[in-house]
């Protein structure tokens, strides 16, 4: 029988990599927070699954050093609980999880893709299903039997619309037609030319092109989205009325799918599009949920997603539900 060494800080390595940005928290048996770390996105698609993880180390090390442990030797805690985006396939579930397991953070591991980190942030158990609306789109559902819904969530290339990139990009798609006369007029083009500084959304395009401008920058076309629809704007509340079409067609169906549609079942809605409870948009979800799915219950997770990481790692550990309450009032606190 192999002896399993004693690790350094008993409980969960609690990470949630999204898009566009990283959290990682070190969450001790009892549900306290010892340390965290921020960093960027984790993109293993671009640069290849051993080496995002390895990005991720520095962030653990912060983390472990926020907790008084700077320069550990060993294992560093009991289990490493990790909702990765881009971890839509199982073969890449599992690629990052044999990835996860070349670095000393835990005695063993686990992988889901986030939007599971979403649905238990925002739920008391396994059953219910998520809406993640953030840099991306995707949705995930789950039974206490095991059952899962879920979608490839790989682009337009599997049918997918939406989240920030969308948005921005379908933004810039009728600000520019409206200029050249392609398209018809909308109040997008001179705000988002405004918003960068620039003479045109034209010479967005073009200064994003050229490398001037970095295409990160895209998404901050959202704020611009909102703030022209609110002037009532008929571009831009389409794009939000195809926005909020898009999350309820993915809720119903992975409802549908776990036999849900009928009987009452949380909708976990997050990310940093519906997080920011954008009246226009989440107004209009409610509504075509109340008519899709009239038993569904809409709630909207704000707390930080590395909350649903921790929370399935205690579960993992078999943590009773003072550990839980503690780790979710401290993220909820600070929501």
């Amino acid at each position: 029988m192999t002896h399993q060494p004693e690790p350094t800080l008993p409980g969960v390595l609690a990470i949630d990599a999204g898009n566009s940005k990283t959290d990682v928290a070190l969450i001790g048996l009892d549900g306290t927070v010892l340390g965290t770390a921020r960093g960027g996105g984790f993109t293993p698609h671009t640069v290849g699954e051993a080496a995002a993880v390895a990005g991720l180390a520095p962030l653990v090390e912060e983390a472990a050093a926020a907790a008084g442990h700077d320069g550990w030797s060993g294992v560093l805690t009991t289990h490493v609980s990790a909702c990765l985006a881009n971890a839509d396939l199982p073969v890449e579930e599992d690629g990052l999880r044999r990835a996860l397991e070349a670095h000393p953070w835990g005695l063993d591991n686990t992988v889901v893709n986030d939007t599971f980190g979403l649905l238990r942030a925002g739920t008391d158990g396994p059953c219910g299903v998520a809406v993640v609306c953030g840099a991306g789109i995707n949705c995930a559902g789950l039974l206490p039997d095991g059952r899962t819904a879920r979608f490839p969530a790989l682009g337009e290339l599997t049918g997918d619309w939406g989240g920030g990139g969308g948005l921005a990009v379908s933004s810039m798609w009728h600000a520019v037609r409206a200029e050249d006369g392609r398209g018809g007029p909308t109040a997008l083009a001179g705000a988002i030319a405004e918003h960068f500084g620039l003479p045109s959304a034209g010479a967005v395009a073009e200064a994003v092109h050229l490398g001037h401008l970095p295409g990160a920058r895209l998404h901050e076309i959202v704020r611009v989205l909102f703030a022209v629809a609110r002037e009532g704007d008929e571009a831009a509340l389409r794009l939000i009325d195809r926005q909020a079409d898009e999350i309820v067609r993915l809720a119903v169906v992975a409802l549908t799918r776990l036999d849900l549609l009928d009987t009452p079942a949380p909708v976990v809605l997050g990310g940093g599009v519906l997080a920011s409870r954008q009246p226009l948009l989440l107004d209009n979800v409610t509504a075509r949920l109340a008519e899709a799915a009239p038993l569904a219950e809409p709630r909207v997770v704000v707390a930080p997603p590395v909350l649903g990481a921790a929370l399935l790692g205690l579960d993992h550990l078999a943590a009773g539900a003072d550990a839980q309450a503690r780790v979710r009032a401290a993220y909820e606190v600070s929501a």
